[in-house]
């Protein structure tokens, strides 16, 4: 019997034991830092992926050769 044969009775034992040990308001508790985290990642990826949007907008805006732009 490996990890990947668990089952549904498998899962409900596991969870009722995690239950017993931690207690329902730690559990809650850690449920909600993580999805703090999750909501934190997708605001960092999305604020990256804006970041280098702005950055070829910017890059394609100024066409100007490198030795003509100080020659104003």
């Amino acid at each position: 019997m490996g990890i990947g044969n668990i089952g549904l009775p498998g899962l409900l034992l596991i969870a009722v034991v995690v239950l017993v040990l931690f207690g329902r308001g730690k559990i809650s508790a850690l449920m909600g830092e993580v999805g703090k985290g999750i909501t934190a990642f997708k605001k960092g990826v999305s604020e990256g992926g804006q970041e280098l949007e702005d950055q070829k907008a910017e890059d394609a805006k100024d066409v100007t050769p490198a030795e003509d732009k100080d020659k104003v």
